[in-house]
């Protein structure tokens, strides 16, 4: 009977202190979306990649108001020319419309180069300031919001997290 006793104890007390070290582990999770698009250096880098993008766009409304009033300028010299002299013509017009859609394509590729180079560097940097944030308060893990299906919103340590990138990182520099 004392020997079931002291077996009965021995595993009470096992997992009582086995809930309690587990109790101890302090696991957090952030938005990293959210803290690339409003930390001070996202903004930056977000609000350069808009105005790219608004360049590209006028400079391809451009491109095609130019294509459209020199297609309606064959239209209307169809009869006027000859089949020969509007076959060139149309030739010309396609060898137009496929560098201008190469210059686009370019400059597209070239933005999506930068936004991807930027996003690595902000990766790279948001590492650090996280890995400094988990060491200063005794952090175990943080975890991507995105791997999370549900969480307590005070295990959420975006804003803090925020605050100290806002605070070590001014800007983000692709080469």
């Amino acid at each position: 009977m004392l020997k079931k006793t002291n077996f009965f104890l021995i595993i009470i007390f096992t997992f009582f202190v086995n809930s309690y070290s587990f109790s101890e582990n302090k696991i957090l999770f952030i938005d990293i979306e959210y803290i690339y698009f409003n930390s001070n250096a996202g903004k930056i880098v977000n609000k350069k990649v808009q105005s790219q993008t608004n360049q590209i766009n006028d400079e391809f409304s451009g491109y095609k108001e130019i294509i459209k009033e020199q297609r309606e300028k064959l239209i209307n010299q169809k009869n006027i020319l000859s089949q020969e002299e509007l076959q060139k013509k149309s030739i010309d017009l396609e060898k137009k419309i496929k560098e201008y859609n190469k210059i686009i394509s370019n400059k597209n590729k070239k933005l999506i180069k930068y936004k991807n180079e930027t996003k690595i560097e902000f990766t790279k940097k948001l590492t650090k300031v996280v890995a400094e944030y988990a060491s200063n308060n005794s952090i175990e893990m943080i975890i991507k919001k995105d791997n999370i299906l549900i969480g307590k919103n005070d295990l959420d340590a975006t804003k803090e997290v925020l605050d100290l990138f806002n605070e070590n990182i001014k800007t983000i520099e692709v080469n």
